[in-house]
């Protein structure tokens, strides 16, 4: 019987310890992912089913990829030389397979 209690004791510890690691995880994710501008640089062409979304190439101007060039899609109005925050700048967008223009461009 005090076997039991003792047991369930180890896994609450277990489990707090668990949380805390966890909150910690999170809170340096969030520390990492402050969002970092970017700068329009030049539109690309337009995307999506309806030619809603543009693809834009940005260079980041702060944070850990300061100076890179990547391509990105925007939801509405966009032009040349537009501060974009980016929440993550890890991740390009493929590029458009053929000069399909829609929209505004065409």
């Amino acid at each position: 019987m005090g076997e039991s209690k003792q047991k369930v004791r180890d896994v609450q510890s277990e489990d707090r310890g668990r949380d805390s690691r966890d909150r910690e995880r999170t809170q340096s994710r969030r520390q990492e992912q402050t969002p970092a501008p970017a700068v329009v640089q030049e539109i690309v062409g337009r995307t999506g089913f309806r030619g809603e979304i543009t693809q834009v190439k940005v260079k980041i101007l702060q944070g850990d990829n300061k100076g890179k060039t990547m391509r990105r899609n925007v939801k509405g109005p966009i032009r040349l030389n537009d501060v974009l925050m980016l929440r993550e700048t890890e991740i390009e967008v493929r590029r458009l397979r053929g000069k399909v223009m829609k929209g505004a461009f065409t």
